[in-house]
């Protein structure tokens, strides 16, 4: 209810209502361009490559909304930019040129965005030629160049123009672009969910009685993922008061916020691309003892490879999680900034002793939120392994809808507040 009453407050507003507007329809011109078909692909044979399990396909249609397996302008999504995102962040902390960039505030950020839209291009041009040429091939009707230059240009294309997309609504609407535009793929595809479940309980295959527990455990999940994504550790800071000239500064209190789910959906991300690596190798060796082996033992819907895959996925995503925590938060910088301000933890002493009591907090709580990742990300696969509810919106689904839901309302709340500032100082 306070989410709706925030967003019919903002309505009233003029200038959000145009940023809401402008959002819907950025996102709607993205529904539309996902069913435009690329041209020169025979569908029949296309249907006949998603028929079965699709292993990594599977990473790829969830983010571009079922773009991917119908093949449309906007079959790459914007899977390249993430990746082109993570390898700049990586990076930067490998290369020290590209760190000092970062450091150097507004202009160093341009100058990283800059180069991520050019790696994105590149990859997306790598990934049609890929799928153009090699995997989807025999879907391809004419085979000359002429035809799949303009299948790998198509492609090309649509990535950068959702790139572009998620720019003007960074610019112009409400929310994070790219966000926005994995969110609405996900969504998109819960209608043709409901309706095969609707299909499914006139034909008997499910109970009424199982899809409401369904429904109520959906709705514990998603109130556990708010919790999460929200929960914070807030370590005190004290600020020494320190007399400069006439003046005195310092003498504050204030905290270092330590998110419980640092790395979001990152490492879920991670740990299905390598999962479902192996899936996606089948494909190409279809009649092999590799595919059969593979089926059984590493895939989600093997016996009994359920369990092992669902190990598997606990195990990569604990990992991941702690990695790109590490990655992102670094306690030694953190310490360093803050014994340069004066600043220290309450019964901690400054330098080693407080990057100590960081490593600790940071080890413990990041803890409870891999176990968190791992519980939601392993839990959808066993439901259908041992159910005939096929809902097809997971927990990777659920964090990234979650999460990006909570970030909105933050940006609308706090544009709301701001606008309320400056009609006060008026």
């Amino acid at each position: 209810m306070g989410m709706l009453k925030t967003i019919a407050q903002a309505w009233k507003i003029d200038d959000i209502r145009k940023k809401i507007i402008f959002t819907l329809l950025m996102l709607l011109v993205f529904r539309l361009g996902s069913n435009i078909p690329v041209p020169g692909i025979d569908r029949d044979i296309l249907d006949e490559v998603f028929s079965g399990n699709t292993g990594l396909f599977g990473l790829f249609d969830l983010f571009s909304g079922g773009a991917f397996s119908n093949f449309t302008i906007f079959a790459l999504s914007i899977t390249p930019y993430i990746t082109a995102s993570i390898i700049f962040q990586l990076l930067t902390i490998a290369i020290p040129s590209l760190e000092a960039l970062a450091k150097e505030g507004t202009e160093g950020k341009k100058k990283i965005a800059q180069y991520t839209r050019y790696l994105t291009v590149v990859l997306a041009f790598l990934q049609a030629i890929g799928l153009s040429v090699g995997l989807f091939r025999q879907a391809v009707v004419n085979k000359d160049i002429f035809s799949i230059t303009v299948i790998v240009l198509t492609l090309t294309a649509g990535t950068a123009f959702l790139m572009w997309l998620g720019e003007q609504i960074n610019e112009n609407g409400i929310g994070n672009g790219i966000s926005l535009i994995i969110m609405g793929g996900i969504i998109s595809r819960m209608p043709s969910a409901i309706h095969q479940t609707w299909i499914k309980l006139q034909a008997g295959e499910v109970s009424i009685v199982s899809i409401i527990l369904f429904c109520i455990f959906a709705l514990i999940v998603v109130i556990g993922i708010i919790i999460i994504q929200q929960g914070q550790r807030r370590i005190p800071v004290q600020y020494a008061k320190r007399v400069v000239g006439r003046k005195m500064y310092g003498g504050q209190s204030t905290h270092i916020p330590m998110k419980v789910n640092q790395a979001g959906v990152i490492p879920v991300i991670f740990s299905l691309s390598l999962l479902q690596f192996p899936l996606t190798i089948t494909y190409f060796f279809p009649d092999g003892g590799f595919s059969g082996f593979v089926s059984k033992w590493l895939s989600p819907y093997g016996d009994p490879g359920v369990w092992i895959y669902a190990l598997f996925n606990i195990i990569l995503i604990m990992f991941f999680t702690y990695f790109y925590t590490t990655v992102t938060f670094n306690p030694i910088e953190v310490a360093n900034n803050m014994k340069a301000n004066g600043g220290f933890i309450p019964g901690i002493r400054p330098g080693r002793s407080t990057v100590e009591y960081l490593n600790r907090v940071m080890t413990r709580i990041t803890f409870v939120g891999a176990v968190f990742l791992a519980f939601i990300a392993t839990l959808p696969t066993l439901i259908q392994q041992f159910t005939a509810l096929q809902i097809g919106f997971g927990g990777t689904s659920l964090l990234i809808v979650v999460g990006v839901a909570l970030d909105t309302m933050k940006q609308l709340e706090s544009q709301m507040v701001m606008r309320n500032y400056q009609g006060f100082l008026k």
